[in-house]
């Protein structure tokens, strides 16, 4: 019986986060929230909640509470013909495509973009900038200020790429919530701010090569931080 309980628990939580209703970032009901909505034992509710670690879809900290993390996205989201990214291993092979992808768009973004296309690239980089205390805010800004320089780059292509990707591309790794504190998530933040601040730049400037090169030292980063529990995004 208590199994049931814990996989109807589970599987609620797990849609509310797939589904949005709990977006990335965002902390969980607390323990005696749930254990009140659904009349369970405070056992089956940290057995849900380690169900949901294991799929990678919360993180728990002690002291702070149970946080969403970025739900991988489903086959019906995914490219015709690509993998469905399910797993850490299938994200970092998704920012290894990025780097490819997006340095040559960031490149021609700087030799091809419009200034109402630097403009929406500009104003991506000012939601995220400003969207520091929200995460589920700052993916999405995230999300548009990469799908931006796609459409400045002038090649349809690229746009119906991350377009393909969606949103569940940005990932949101543990760092970016907790590790390290709130005065470390912050600085994480501040450096993901710094990065995408030097791409427009370059591509502001009109420079393919830096423009390049920024991306890729940017997405090079992103997949190094997803990769080390003791950094950020």
């Amino acid at each position: 019986m208590s199994r049931n309980l814990t996989a109807d628990l589970a599987a609620d939580l797990r849609m509310r986060i797939v589904d949005g209703v709990i977006q990335p970032g965002a902390k969980l009901p607390s323990e005696n929230t749930l254990i009140s909505e659904f009349g369970v034992s405070r056992t089956v509710v940290r057995a849900a909640l380690t169900h949901l670690q294991a799929e990678g879809l919360v993180e728990t900290e002690r002291g702070r509470g149970s946080f969403a993390l970025t739900p991988a996205p489903d086959g019906s989201r995914t490219m015709p013909g690509s993998r469905p990214v399910a797993n850490m291993e299938d994200r970092v092979q998704l920012l290894e495509f990025r780097i490819g992808v997006e340095s040559e768009a960031a490149a021609l973004a700087a030799r091809n973009r419009s200034e109402r296309q630097l403009h929406a690239v500009k104003k991506a980089l000012d939601d995220f900038t400003s969207s520091g205390e929200h995460p589920a805010h700052a993916m999405r800004a995230d999300f548009e200020f990469h799908r931006a320089i796609a459409a400045a780059s002038g090649n349809p292509f690229f746009s119906d790429c991350l377009a393909s990707l969606g949103q569940t591309m940005i990932a949101m790794p543990r760092t970016r919530l907790m590790t390290g504190g709130e005065h470390e998530a912050r600085e994480h933040f501040e450096q993901v701010a710094l990065e995408h601040a030097s791409v427009y730049a370059a591509i502001a400037d009109g420079d393919e090569s830096t423009s390049s090169a920024a991306m890729r030292c940017h997405l090079a980063n992103s997949r190094r931080r997803l990769r080390s529990p003791a950094t950020s995004r």
